[in-house]
């Protein structure tokens, strides 16, 4: 085996050292060369059975011997083999490498000999595409040669270089193998290589291309600027095939961005389209024009010196393929998002940027993928949140308006832009500490009718349910009692509509988890809403009671039950002398009946009826199946009547006991919870005013589980 095992000569028997001997000797009676120049190569390795020195005195003995061989390209490659091999055997041996493409170069003169001349000529190849099967030898020799090369290197592989007459390919090679920082500090001397060079064989814009890529990675003599792009623009901008001159531009864009104002880029871009535009050249060059404008925005990342740039939105308008046009919009908008460290009003900005999100929104049809819509939906709502008009307020909403005509079928941008009118309602409120004028109030009416016409316009029900109480909070919050009652009433009438299953994350699931807590946050917010004066006593609990009532709940859930049982903390808490919250300068029910009787005893009547509903549904549980289900329930509601109820009232105090009963007849009671909750019960006997609760105590029996 020759694998690199840690080994030496002396460690060989003498049987492996006569069978390694006898392979070198086989391959030294093959009488043709290039077999036996490349199967003594391929085995170069073996010689470390023999001496420690073999490596290094095979390594010129083979270079020398390609020599023998009288093609130049095929001499070419079996040097490149040789130092690919001589790489992996023995890195260290820089001489053999530098050997090789020495060599090389004496012999190159033989393709323009007349062997060669009249190969090409019966074979029917041009001089410049057999120049082209040297490039990929010559690059290979070359970067083994740069590989951790000294600087100096570099300078005698160009004076020989330019003893050959300055070599156009092989100038390509040396800056494409060497390092850039050392192209980079000597670009005046290529250039001046390269103006002398022979185009015939070998273009110069490549060189030029080369060159810039190498000034893309390190930088020139800073006093050589300048120079340096008029010399490569002069070349490239006459170059007449469109193809030609992108891949060229392509590459010292990056250069002019790097190092010039956007004068000089603006030149460069202006240069482009005069290019490309012809013949509409521009469609078979997308992916360069993608790649100068990436470089552009990655240099220019202060937007409004980006857009300032006149030429800029004209290059932009080359795109006149919708899927590139989307790809270019969305690089735009991801480095704005990226870099726009403030919020802006600039109206170049905000101009360039509304066409470029117009733009993605209007890619999005029938067949668009539901990823595709978030991302570009999250980079129109990344540009939103940026615009700021400051304390201009109503030129803030007059840009919503305008963006919602313009994004209207992007659901969740339509979600942000009512999100960032509500908070514009706020600020307002903010500003005015609460006090509203004329002016204000009229303002913050505006923003709650931009949200009440928008949200219908949603698919996804929970989105328009949550949107509608929130912007029933807002509206509360400004003192906007009747458009708050139309929010509020909304969401009540669209309670019905809600499907049984929904989908969450591409996936169907049931929605009664959903409504439970929508309700619940419903439910709060009714707590502090005053009742309309045109209309009956919690007008708005009764409502939603009624939806509720009759919604089709799933059979085998008690989600139904839940919500009534959080009801009872709602019509509770509205029983208190003065509410536990309320919205700065609306007066709820408790300031509007002061604890008036006969609002008490709505209350009160409200309660008996959820009640009722409650012990119907445990009933409805005693069959075998579902006990545990109304053990579970029995024991919740009781907890209920604990934290909320007046069990100084006989009546409750006695369905306490009956629950709590329930809760453990059938033997599926939570003995754990149950302990821990009679624990309670007795630490509160012991605070004044609640003798009851050891009364209570004393009727709570606890079953041990069998």
């Amino acid at each position: 085996s020759c694998k690199d095992y840690n080994f030496s000569p002396e460690t060989v028997n003498d049987t492996a050292k006569e069978t390694c001997l006898n392979w070198f000797f086989k391959i030294a009676s093959i009488r043709e060369l290039i077999p036996r120049f490349y199967v003594e190569a391929a085995i170069l390795k073996c010689n470390k059975f023999l001496s420690k020195t073999g490596i290094s005195e095979c390594l010129p003995r083979l270079t020398s011997v390609i020599r023998g061989i009288g093609d130049p390209l095929v001499a070419v490659y079996a040097r490149a083999y040789l130092c690919r091999v001589g790489m992996e055997v023995a890195p260290q041996l820089k001489e053999s490498l530098n050997k090789n493409f020495f060599d090389f170069l004496l012999t190159f003169k033989q393709i323009h000999g007349d062997t060669v001349q009249n190969q090409l000529v019966v074979q029917c190849v041009e001089i410049p595409l057999y120049l082209t099967l040297y490039s990929p030898a010559i690059d290979w020799i070359l970067q083994c040669i740069a590989y951790h090369a000294p600087e100096i290197l570099l300078t005698e592989t160009m004076e020989r270089c330019k003893k050959l007459g300055n070599n156009a390919l092989l100038l390509n090679s040396i800056m494409s193998a060497f390092r850039a920082e050392f192209i980079a500090a000597r670009s005046m001397d290529f250039i001046g290589m390269i103006k002398e060079c022979d185009e015939s064989g070998f273009p110069k814009h490549l060189l030029f291309r080369s060159l810039g890529l190498n000034l893309a990675l390190a930088d020139p003599p800073e006093n050589d600027h300048l120079q340096i792009l008029n010399e490569a623009w002069k070349v490239i901008t006459k170059l007449k095939n469109p193809q030609d001159y992108i891949n060229c531009a392509e590459v010292w864009v990056e250069y002019t961005c790097r190092h010039f104002t956007k004068r000089e880029v603006n030149t460069v871009l202006a240069d482009v389209i005069k290019h490309m535009t012809p013949d509409r050249a521009f469609e078979d060059a997308y992916p360069q024009l993608q790649s100068i404008i990436q470089k552009v925005i990655t240099y220019i990342s202060d937007f409004s010196l980006l857009f300032s740039v006149e030429k800029f939105l004209p290059f932009l308008d080359m795109f006149q393929k919708e899927s590139v046009r989307v790809e270019v919009c969305k690089c735009i908008m991801e480095s704005f998002i990226k870099h726009q460290q403030e919020s802006t009003k600039d109206p170049v900005i905000l101009n360039a940027l509304l066409h470029i999100c117009k733009t993605m929104h209007d890619s999005v049809n029938a067949l668009t993928l539901e990823d595709e819509k978030r991302l570009l939906a999250a980079l129109i709502n990344g540009f939103i949140k940026m615009v700021s008009f400051g304390r201009d307020f109503e030129q803030q909403l007059s840009f919503y308006v305008e963006a919602r005509s313009m994004f209207c079928n992007l659901e969740p941008v339509l979600v942000q832009l009512i999100h960032s009118v509500n908070q514009l309602a706020m600020e307002t409120r903010k500003v005015m500490r609460g006090n509203h004028s004329r002016k204000t109030a009229a303002f913050v009416r505006a923003c709650v009718a931009f949200c009440f016409i928008t949200i219908p316009s949603l698919s996804s029900i929970f989105t328009r349910l949550n949107l509608y109480l929130h912007s029933g909070q807002v509206a509360l919050a400004n003192q906007c009692l009747s458009q708050a009652d139309a929010f509020f009433k909304a969401a009540v009438s669209l309670v019905p509509e809600v499907p049984k299953m929904i989908s969450v994350d591409g996936k169907m699931r049931p929605s009664d988890a959903f409504l439970l807590e929508f309700l619940c946050n419903f439910f709060s917010t009714l707590l502090v809403v005053p009742d309309h004066p045109e209309q009956g006593v919690l007008f708005l609990v009764r409502g939603l009671l009624n939806v509720i009532q009759d919604y089709t709940w799933e059979d085998n859930s008690d989600d139904k039950i839940r919500i009534y049982t959080n009801v009872l903390h709602l019509l509770s808490a509205m029983t208190q002398e003065t509410y536990i919250y309320h919205v700065d300068k609306v007066d709820s029910n408790d300031t509007l009946y002061g604890g008036d009787s006969k609002f008490l005893a709505e209350i009160s009547k409200l309660c008996e009826t959820v009640i009722a509903q409650i012990l119907d549904h445990l009933k409805t549980l005693g069959k075998e199946e579902t006990l545990k289900r109304q053990s579970q329930l029995a024991l919740y509601f009781f907890n209920t009547i604990l934290a909320h109820g007046d069990l100084r009232n006989n009546k409750l105090n006695q369905l306490s006991v009956n629950l709590w009963n329930l809760a453990q007849k059938h033997g599926f009671a939570d003995t754990k919870t149950m302990v821990k909750t009679l624990e309670y019960i007795k630490r509160r006997s012991k605070q004044p005013d609640m003798s009851h609760f050891t009364d209570l105590a004393l009727r709570l029996p606890l079953q041990s589980r069998t």
